[in-house]
């Protein structure tokens, strides 16, 4: 039987509107408010939200954010005054199904819940039909005692011995309850196995919530975190629930975890310490029940030592972790990675190339991946792009590996080779194009400094005297990843 759930504060309306839907075959449940609802989503698979815009405790836009995040294969219906059509618009851009307004008209609430309810199951068995198709969809491995394992639909895995010792560690940690510290360079995949992670556990029904760190400024992180009541300081138009709230049940990931604040830190620790969270201007303490994943870019230990993240938080994160290799470490991987995300561009752009030349294989071999996995992506995504006939030619590759292609074959000399044996300099080929040079003297400029901070965005913007969004563009701009 179909499943709606009604989130109403005006019992009235959520009474006939469930005697209605119930008289025509769905099997209703009811919610008289924001908080009541969600929490009732957690324990039912429900095809359908019928959401009152107005609600005393949160409103519409928070409750749709919410299913987005945790239930996205759940349709939502706005129910709304004619005043409120203007927003119900808006709800719609932003992922509700549609919006009716009142009065309730019994075949208008009929016909559009029919809709919904059909294309909830139509787009349940699109994705079904792709889990089958598309291998990154379909990503599996067994286990040593047989159990399949799912991974991530962004999850690639390869057959190199990293890829391999990778696989067996989210296998080890998954079914268990342990916070997991995730460490890698920026673009190696980290969101990826901490979804993994998540998919194989036992929470696995429960909701998985990202949260980018990076981006938080101090002022906003603990109403992010933790939530807040309406009226609780200036701007709080609305009550908001945290992303620890939204968690609970399931597993909470936090990225680029050694950005956070000092403060900040402080309020964490205490909240993973007690297993409790408290609204911002609320007294009421709500019970926890997150199993926690973090992930940095940055050697922890060391800001420890530089007394910019606190060892007590890191010992609580620091249960179980995890090295994630970068791409230039992992072999033949590159190529079978390379083979995925070719597919995979095949298939967003409506294109057929089917290989790459051997000139861009002995390309891909050589260089240095310093955006790792995700610059690997956003390379293949463009190839196929500028690609007309059927395989990669190396004049589809952005401008810095054809530099890289045409320099002196020479080893680059790193500060991880050991020493010893010091190779001459490799010596880029001099261009005489101007906006050539400037794009790769900038493409030089930005990927020294993100090196030198090991990849973290935030100093590397500091450095660069430039604020974070304009990084990311340059950096998307010389296809150095997101």
């Amino acid at each position: 039987m179909k499943k709606i759930l009604i989130i109403d504060d005006e019992v009235n309306t959520a009474l006939l509107l469930s005697k209605f839907l119930t008289r025509n075959g769905f099997e209703v449940t009811t919610a008289s408010s924001g908080a009541n609802g969600l929490e009732k989503l957690k324990s039912g698979d429900f095809n359908l939200v019928l959401c009152d815009y107005r609600l005393e405790d949160t409103d519409g836009r928070e409750i749709l954010k919410t299913i987005k995040l945790q239930y996205p294969k759940t349709g939502v219906i706005i129910i709304t005054g004619y005043s409120d059509i203007k927003m119900a618009v808006e709800l719609i851009k932003m992922g509700a199904y549609d919006y009716i307004t009142k009065p309730l008209y019994p075949d208008e609430i009929l016909t559009t819940v029919n809709k919904a309810i059909e294309t909830h199951y139509a787009l349940l068995e699109a994705a079904e039909q792709e889990a089958e198709t598309t291998p990154a969809a379909a990503a599996k491995s067994t286990g040593k005692d047989g159990r399949k394992q799912i991974l991530s639909t962004e999850f690639v895995s390869g057959n190199s011995r990293a890829s391999r010792d990778l696989v067996r560690q989210i296998e080890l940690v998954s079914p268990t309850n342990y916070s997991v510290i995730i460490m890698g360079e920026s673009g190696t995949g980290k969101e990826s196995v901490a979804k993994s992670i998540h998919l194989n556990s036992p929470r696995k029904h429960q909701p998985f919530i990202a949260m980018d760190c990076g981006s938080l400024t101090k002022e906003l992180a603990q109403s992010e975190f933790f939530g807040h009541e309406k009226g609780s300081f200036t701007g709080a138009l609305y009550t908001k629930i945290g992303h620890f709230e939204m968690a609970n049940g399931g597993t909470l990931f936090l990225d680029e975890v050694g950005n956070l604040s000092y403060d900040i830190q402080a309020a964490l620790l205490r909240t993973v310490q007690e297993r409790k969270v408290k609204r911002i201007g609320s007294t009421k303490e709500i019970d926890l029940d997150v199993r926690i994943i973090v992930a940095t870019n940055e050697n922890l230990q060391d800001a420890i030592q530089k007394g910019r993240f606190r060892e007590d938080l890191y010992h609580r994160f620091n249960e179980f972790s995890i090295y994630m290799p970068p791409l230039r470490e992992r072999g033949n991987d590159v190529m079978q990675l390379a083979e995925h995300f070719l597919k995979s561009a095949n298939q967003e752009l409506g294109r057929n190339v089917s290989a790459f030349s051997p000139e861009v294989v002995e390309c891909f071999m050589s260089y240095r991946w310093q955006g790792n996995i995700r610059e690997l992506k956003n390379v293949v995504r463009r190839a196929t792009l500028l690609t007309e006939g059927n395989e990669i030619q190396m004049k589809a590759l952005p401008l810095e590996m054809l530099a890289y292609s045409k320099a002196p074959t020479q080893p680059e000399s790193s500060s991880f080779n050991g020493g010893g044996h010091h190779e001459a300099p490799v010596v880029k080929e001099v261009r005489h194009d101007l906006k050539n040079a400037a794009l790769e003297a900038e493409y030089d400029t930005i990927l020294k400094v993100l090196r030198e901070v090991n990849f973290n965005k935030t100093k590397a913007a500091e450095i660069l005297k430039i604020d974070r969004k304009t990084l990311y563009n340059k950096m998307k701009a010389i296809n150095l990843g997101k």
